[in-house]
């Protein structure tokens, strides 16, 4: 069998730059809190709050996508950026509903998705998974501010509400970290993903906090397999897009599992594989030589796979 050839770029000193960046802006829980007056500013504004379908808007900027869903009860979260962005999320909110923040619900742990926990009432219940609390409890910037941390926890499944109210959180294993829920809105067909979906692109993996380039790809099988009747889905970082678009996205990772296994196993190194990865032409915008839109820090699409390839690599060495 002929083995598998890609596209990327050298391993320049435009990459290294980026790994020191990625370094301070990650969010690891013993870094959360020295780097975080820095971050804002990293993020495009909070934008306008925008339809998804019905009564399910997404608020896009400052961290990851906030998704909005107005039920008879009040009004549910997904993810609160940066901090600083309390109110902001709020004025938004107050232009599609008059109903209060019941609930607010944290894909993961990272600064960019619960960094406004602390701006809203204790009475607001805060839902993680169980592994994202545990990550948070670490965190200095977070650990010690009651309303910032979770009330309540899940293992592989909870819902919240009923009716054309309910939420469902799934939990399906490693990806982007060892705590990533996937959020379903069954009324209205619709998945809020986190970072393990972020953008079209290679994902971040937090390996310091249990995330795995290995997994991922199980993962996002099993969500493929496992989540039913969605026809949108909210990505980290991007514009609500296709149910298709995820499947993609779980291809081309896949793919690019596939390709650095093959080439650790045959010895090549890493520069090696990059050189001979030559994906199908569908995944050109996932290895461009361009930043990701929006987060120029995180460097080009490129430059993010590699990071994944380089971290396939240690998995199998281990």
């Amino acid at each position: 069998m002929a083995r598998p050839t890609t596209s990327f770029s050298r391993y320049d000193r435009g990459h290294r730059r980026c790994l020191v960046l990625l370094a301070c802006i990650v969010g690891l829980a013993v870094a959360a809190g020295v780097a975080r007056a820095q971050r804002p500013g990293q993020f495009e504004p909070v934008g306008p709050i925008q339809k998804v379908r019905n009564n399910l808007f997404v608020i896009p900027g400052q961290g990851g996508n906030t998704a909005v869903f107005v039920t008879r009860q009040g009004v549910v979260l997904v993810d609160t950026k940066l901090t600083g962005n309390g109110q902001a999320i709020l004025d938004r909110v107050a232009s599609v509903s008059d109903l209060p923040v019941t609930t607010i619900i944290n894909t993961h742990s990272h600064f960019d998705h619960v960094g406004s926990n602390e701006a809203f009432p204790a009475t607001v219940d805060v839902v993680t998974h169980e592994n994202t609390r545990a990550a948070m409890a670490k965190d200095p910037a977070v650990k010690d501010i009651p309303q910032a941390m979770p009330d309540r926890t899940f293992r592989d499944r909870l819902t919240i509400g009923q009716g054309p109210d309910r939420v469902e959180l799934r939990y399906f294993g490693p990806a982007h970290t060892n705590g990533d829920a996937f959020v379903v809105f069954p009324a209205v067909r619709v998945m809020h993903a986190g970072d393990v979906f972020p953008w079209k692109a290679a994902p971040f993996i937090d390996d310091a906090n249990g995330g795995s380039p290995v997994a991922l790809v199980d993962t996002l099988q099993k969500v493929l397999d496992g989540v039913r009747d969605v026809d949108t889905v909210i990505p980290g970082h991007m514009a609500p897009t296709t149910w298709a678009a995820l499947r993609e996205f779980a291809e081309f990772n896949r793919q690019l599992l596939s390709a650095a296994r093959a080439a650790k196993a045959a010895g090549r190194t890493l520069d090696q594989a990059m050189a001979e990865l030559k994906p199908p032409a569908r995944f050109d915008d996932y290895l461009a030589n361009t930043p990701i839109p929006g987060l120029d820090f995180l460097g080009t699409a490129r430059e993010r796979a590699r990071l994944n390839v380089e971290l396939i690599y240690k998995e199998a060495s281990r």
